[in-house]
């Protein structure tokens, strides 16, 4: 598991590497950071049901992957005569949709949401005291402390973790539903130091973990998935250039970034790692803080390839606890939200674009938050279309602004006489 995730780092650094800085006509040259996509996390397990899980199952995965890469970089050079149908108002939809699937994933980390003292007191308490840290850096100081006032809040719910394990419990105990008898666990928000005195000093990833298995099964759904996250990553770039540069993305930024995000993915199947696509986090980071550098970003980008070979750095991130994450990400995510209210805004706002946005986003966000609703139906709708709700609401978005007519507004002349 710890190759997998060092690999998972290594590729993430050099494929951001690229979309910053662009090679041909690979990479958008937009602040854009990649990482591996947990919204494949879902027809992966797919994948391994209908091919009875084990080695060959994870191989076929990582085929299934190679493949698909490789269709959604070839869909990047096509992707101008497609932009008439991404509009303001259909990728501000878009970009809306992916903050609100995130808000939630924000809040429960707030909680602590990988242990069972979810909701804690504690928890919540480190997690205001990160996202007040924020605030009060970012609107309160100059300089350096308010352009990096989510690195400083994340430091400063390090040192919280730190200060109130000397003061209080830092296990629990439960009952086990499964033997019912009394556990003791840790509590999420201790900072497990553990995770960085057992990690190596220094380790290459490993190429090609296992071998490649080509199977119908999996590349069919994973070629549909690689399809949405062209939808999700035009999104991205598209909030990344209102929320940063308060302005709408070029034809070449948006070929380059999805040409990236497939063959980036490709890249990551020899590593034994999932699909990489443009991180959604990132558009609401870029939104709060204004930072567009690439310069700056290339540092982060950095200290993932060195997490790539050097592991005990990286286990000083993976043991941050979850509710200083939360704490972070609650305003980050809330952020995407409104680069994309801004993009849907620019071009001014009527009744068709009101309905446009309130059916996509109905119809998308209840998906998403309900995606039960879709259990009747083949698995493979499931997977996509009740995810995050990203893809219904975009695909309901582009089919409303092609079919309603656009004109003057008749609310709008009634108002006036």
């Amino acid at each position: 598991m710890r190759d997998v995730l060092q690999s998972a780092m290594l590729i993430a650094g050099v494929v951001s590497l690229v979309q910053l800085f662009t090679i041909g006509p690979v990479g958008a040259r937009l602040p854009i950071i990649m990482g591996t996509s947990s919204g494949f996390i879902g027809v992966s397990k797919g994948i391994c049901v209908s091919m009875g899980g084990g080695v060959i199952a994870y191989g076929a995965i990582l085929g299934a992957s190679l493949i698909g890469g490789l269709f959604e970089g070839v869909l990047g050079f096509f992707l101008k005569p497609l932009r008439r149908f991404f509009p303001p108002v259909v990728t501000g939809t878009v970009v809306m949709a992916i903050g609100l699937s995130l808000i939630s994933v924000g809040i429960n980390s707030f909680g602590g949401n990988t242990n069972g003292d979810f909701g804690s007191p504690v928890n919540l308490l480190v997690g205001a005291v990160v996202l007040i840290s924020i605030i009060l850096l970012k609107h309160f100081t100059k300089g350096i402390s308010s352009a990096a006032s989510i690195l400083f809040g994340i430091i400063i719910g390090y040192i919280v973790c730190a200060v109130l394990a000397l003061f209080l419990p830092t296990t629990y105990e439960y009952v086990d539903a499964g033997t019912q008898k009394a556990v003791t666990a840790t509590c999420s928000w201790v900072l497990d130091w553990g995770k960085v005195a057992g990690a190596d000093w220094f380790s290459l990833p490993k190429i090609m973990p296992v071998k490649f298995v080509f199977d119908a099964k999996a590349v069919v759904p994973m070629l549909i998935m690689f399809v949405v996250t062209a939808v999700e990553t035009i999104g991205d770039i598209s909030g990344i250039t209102e929320g940063g540069l308060g302005r709408e993305a070029t034809d070449k930024e948006l070929s380059g970034g999805v040409i990236c995000d497939g063959l980036g993915s490709s890249l990551a199947s020899f590593f034994g790692v999932l699909p990489n696509t443009s991180f959604s986090q990132n558009v609401g980071l870029v939104g709060m803080t204004k930072i567009v550098n690439l310069f700056a970003l290339s540092m982060g980008a950095g200290i993932l390839v060195l997490c790539g070979f050097f592991p005990k750095i990286a286990a000083l991130f993976e043991m941050m606890p979850q509710s200083v994450l939360g704490g972070a990400a609650v305003t980050m995510f809330s952020s995407i939200v409104v680069s994309g209210i801004q993009l849907v805004t620019k071009r001014g706002v009527d009744n068709r674009v009101v309905t446009i946005v309130a059916v996509a986003l109905g119809f998308g966000y209840g998906l998403g938050s309900t995606a039960d609703v879709l259990n009747q139906l083949p698995e493979w709708v499931g997977y996509v279309f009740g995810g995050s709700g990203i893809v219904p609401a975009a695909l309901v978005a582009m089919v409303l602004n092609m079919t309603i007519p656009e004109g003057k507004d008749p609310f709008a002349e009634e108002n006036e006489v």
